[in-house]
Order: C-alpha cells, then sequence, then structure tokens
C-alpha cells in the first residue's frame, strides 16, 4: 500500500510499452478503495504530438503494427480526485478548476482494473467515458473512439462485456446516489505542503 503524500505514476500500459504516465500524489489507499490527485503542474508523458495540438488524433490503433515517441508535458488548469476499486472496469473522476476551486464534474474513464507495479498503478483507458454534471445529469463521451477500438481489435469483446456489466453498476450508483455521489468529496482540497510532482524513477520500466 501507497501512503497519503507518496508521489506514484498512474501509468497507461500498451504493447507492453507505456503510453501514457501521469504523475499523482496518493490520497488514500486500502484493499477497497484508492484514492489518488492529479496537481496542476505534474509531470506526466505522452506519445509525441498526443497532447500538443500537432497530431490531436492520435489513436493506439495509430501504433497497432508500429512503435510510438513520448513527450513531457505539464498537466495544467484542472485539479483531479480519481477513485479506483479493485477489478473494476472504471475510475471515478472529480474535477474542478484549480483557480476558482469551482466543481466541474464527475468522470467515469473506463478502464482496464488497475495493477499495482513498481512505482504506481498499471491500467489502460479504454476509451469510452461518461461526463457527469454537478446537478447530476450526463452524457456519453468519445463513443465513436471506443467503437472503432473495438472494430479494431485495441478493446477485446471480453473487456466490452465488462463494461456493460460496469455501466449497470455506474448507473444504479448514479441513480440512487450512493457514494460517491453523496457528495463525500466534493470539499476536498489537497494538502497544501504538495508541491507539483515529478515522475517517479523508472517510470518507463516495466
Amino acid at each position: 500500500m501507497w501512503n497519503p503524500g507518496d508521489v506514484i505514476a498512474w501509468r497507461g500500459i500498451y504493447r507492453d510499452r507505456v503510453w501514457h504516465s501521469q504523475t499523482v500524489i496518493t490520497v488514500k489507499d486500502t484493499s477497497e478503495e484508492m484514492v489518488l490527485t492529479l496537481l496542476p503542474g505534474a509531470e506526466c508523458i505522452a506519445p509525441e504530438g498526443y497532447l500538443d495540438g500537432k497530431d490531436s488524433n492520435k489513436r493506439r490503433w495509430t501504433f497497432k503494427d508500429k512503435d510510438w515517441e513520448t513527450q513531457e508535458y505539464l498537466w495544467r488548469t484542472n485539479r483531479l480526485l480519481l477513485l479506483l476499486e479493485p477489478e473494476k472496469y472504471y475510475s471515478i473522476i472529480h474535477f474542478w478548476d484549480n483557480e476558482s476551486n469551482g466543481f466541474l464534474c464527475y468522470y467515469i474513464n473506463f478502464q482496464l482494473p488497475f495493477q499495482r507495479s513498481h512505482c504506481g498503478i498499471d491500467t489502460l483507458d479504454l476509451d469510452l467515458d461518461i461526463v457527469i454534471n454537478p446537478d447530476l445529469s450526463w452524457r456519453w463521451k468519445d463513443v465513436d473512439d471506443y467503437q472503432k477500438a473495438i472494430d479494431q481489435g485495441i478493446i477485446l469483446p471480453e473487456w466490452a462485456c465488462e463494461i456493460e456489466k460496469a455501466k449497470e453498476e455506474i448507473f444504479d450508483r448514479l441513480e440512487n446516489r450512493k457514494y460517491p455521489y453523496d457528495g463525500s468529496w466534493l470539499n476536498w482540497k489537497p494538502d497544501p505542503s504538495w508541491s507539483s510532482p515529478k515522475l517517479p524513477a523508472n517510470w518507463d520500466k516495466i
């Protein structure tokens, strides 16, 4: 288990390589739930050109049969709180505007269940997302990308099946205002002593 304040890497692993790595700080880590925060200024890694506007249409199927280069970037603007539970095919993310402290949305990120690594946790983003507004109205995001990833064989049939099961659980929790949609974390703020973290050592080692 990681301790509160520990800096770790949230990595996406694709084809036995690091696809992206975001530097997060541990808020809570138990056998039932892991809570992490991504703060503005955090050092991160993504495929070259993916986030700087040079090639915003890059997706994993572009690299199904070829390698890619990564580049460093700094996370900006929004403060994130990421809630993960073992074996779940999704995380629940809280977004705040860091400057105004205004709560922006909940964000369901469908992903492979996380695995612990030497430097943090490993998973793989499965493209499909749900954006949930503060009033708990919601909308799908990246549906076309999700379907294309299925068509290209990037997302396996068994993963898609697990996502369908996860949808039922997500909407039950949302409709019945179950944790964390009961507002449990809405007033949370990071420890003021936490500075913008750097990528941990050996973040690129599998």
